[in-house]
This record gives structure tokens, sequence and C-alpha cells, in this order.
């Protein structure tokens, strides 16, 4: 199956401590070097927080979930918190049978993602 609707990432942070990024689209092995590119961009301290809103997301492969892994990882590293937000089901879905939600947290939206961080 071939997903060519592109990737959008887009920074918009909350505040000085709380970075969100907006993922639209689709992650996958040709459109993660965007979202890693953003990931790389955020500089995190500790009790920062950061979420990426993935309401828009319409497909995610293994490449993109080893790239959110990461993330949380290196927020993890940095002393600061992560969090993804907006899951569509069927994506949430596969990322529980992944046992991922035991280690990446999970929000409805990015104000609960927001309100849970900070």
């Amino acid at each position: 199956m071939q997903h060519d609707h592109g990737l959008t990432v887009t920074y918009q942070p909350h505040s000085a401590r709380i970075h969100v990024l907006v993922v639209s689209g689709d992650l996958d092995h040709h459109t993660s070097s965007r979202l890693q590119a953003a990931l790389d961009d955020v500089t995190l301290a500790p009790g920062d927080a950061l979420v990426v809103d993935l309401s828009a997301l319409t497909f995610c492969d293994s490449t993109g979930v080893s790239i959110l892994v990461t993330a949380h990882q290196r927020a993890r590293e940095a002393g600061a918190r992560a969090a993804l937000a907006g899951l569509a089901p069927d994506i949430a879905h596969v990322f529980k049978i992944m046992g991922l939600n035991r280690l990446l947290s999970f929000h409805d939206t990015t104000a609960d993602a927001i309100a849970a961080l900070g």
C-alpha cells in the first residue's frame, strides 16, 4: 500500500516550557525526516514538556513509531516529559498492540496532554 499524502509538522509553542508539534499527513519512511528535523529543533530542558499532536495523522509506519519512541526517550534523558495527543482510534490500537501504551503517554487532545504535563 502506497501513501503519498505528505507530512506537515508545525511548531506551536504553548509556553516557554511546553512545546507542541502538530503533525499532519502520513508519517512513514519517506516523510519521517520532516518530523525528525522538527524534533531536533526543539531544545528540551529539565521540567519542559513536549506534546506531539497527532490528531491529523493519517498513517504511521514503523519508522514513524521509532521516531516517536526516540523523542520520548530524548525528552526523558533531558529531564523533560513527552506525550502524544489526538491519535486516531485505529492508530492508537496499533500502538497499544505494540505495547507502546506502557511506554508513551497518550491523551485525547492537545489540551488534555498540556493539562497532564503542565
